[in-house]
């Protein structure tokens, strides 16, 4: 049997197993956490007017985040052209708190659509997956062990990125358990952020 040593994964497994809606179905995740009390141990690092930054739980790489909406759906036609636009605002801020937070090389960002085929653990909830990668990020161990190694522990990375998402203009910040929270008055022209 292969081990890997991941002790800030306790918190995943002894999490309240009551966490079912009204017909037993199970209650989205995406839907519950932002109604959480402690921004900081639902792992939301950034909060906008229609969406939210979460941590993966279960990281690509170290920084691997999903900015995601609060309205649930698994349709992008189903959001409005603000909710579209702050989306893609978030997710623009997203990968610039990376960037000052990771200085990765280059990321990938992506979307799960359609249910199971697509490979999405939640796909009634629609999300984009945003993943920091460096050069050789990968090595033998997915090759030859099946067995990806993350070399950064969810809590610190919390750190760093929410000190990066502080750092950007229009962001506000609460109290030490508080996302990061923007309010984009930012204008927008066709060359960017003006």
């Amino acid at each position: 049997m292969d081990q890997i040593f991941a002790p800030w994964r306790i918190d995943w497994v002894e999490r309240d197993g009551d966490e079912s809606d009204a017909d037993g179905a199970g209650e989205c995740p995406f839907c519950s956490l932002p109604d959480s009390e402690d921004d900081r141990e639902s792992r939301i690092v950034a909060r906008s007017d229609h969406a939210f930054v979460l941590l993966n739980n279960y990281p690509y790489n170290p920084g691997h985040a999903m900015v995601i909406p609060y309205r649930h759906t698994g349709s992008w036609s189903d959001l409005t052209d603000a909710e579209l636009l702050d989306h893609a605002k978030l997710k623009t801020r997203t990968l610039d708190a990376l960037d000052d937070a990771l200085s990765p090389d280059a990321a990938n960002a992506g979307e799960n659509l359609g249910g199971g085929p697509s490979g999405g653990s939640i796909d009634d909830h629609l999300h984009t997956h945003v993943v920091p990668r460096w050069g050789g990020d990968t090595n033998f161990m997915p090759v030859v062990s099946d067995t990806k190694v993350i070399v950064e522990a969810l809590d610190d990375t919390y750190e760093r990125l929410h000190e990066a998402f502080a750092a950007q203009s229009g962001a506000t910040t609460g109290g030490e358990t508080d996302a990061v929270s923007f309010e984009d008055d930012r204008e927008y022209d066709d060359d960017g952020p003006a």
